[in-house]
């Protein structure tokens, strides 16, 4: 028993990417029409040497207008029945006294401390080694 594969290009294949390529189809709707993937029609397309096509992500030529400051409020300690999923959560103090809370200043887009407590967080290996 042979372990070489056929190919899954046959000439049918080659002839119908071709002619989709040509008629400016996606890779996805490409892959598709042909039963493979969107993966396997880039490599071919390539292999093939077929022309090279404009992205259909384009960039806009409008200047993008800044976006307003975050107001950034001055932290003021939250205990735990205060907190929210926008509040910084850096705790502070001791969890076993009553003079534990969390910072309470707004918090990063998708962390959950303020730019402050995000700094000391989150770290990388560069800067340990330095």
């Amino acid at each position: 028993m042979s372990d070489i594969q056929p190919s899954v290009w046959t000439e049918d294949r080659l002839t119908d990417l071709t002619r989709l390529w040509g008629e400016g189809l996606s890779i996805t709707q490409i892959g598709l029409v042909l039963g493979v993937s969107r993966n396997a029609v880039v490599g071919k397309v390539h292999r093939m040497g077929l022309p090279k096509r404009q992205s259909p992500i384009v960039k806009s030529d409008k200047p993008r207008m800044p976006k307003a400051p975050i107001q950034r409020r001055r932290a003021v300690p939250l205990s735990l029945e205060q907190w929210d999923r926008n509040t910084c959560s850096w705790p502070t103090g001791d969890p076993k006294t009553d003079n534990f809370s969390f910072c309470g200043d707004t918090v990063e887009p998708g962390r959950p401390y303020c730019t402050a407590h995000c700094a000391k967080a989150y770290t990388t290996q560069r800067e340990h080694a330095a």
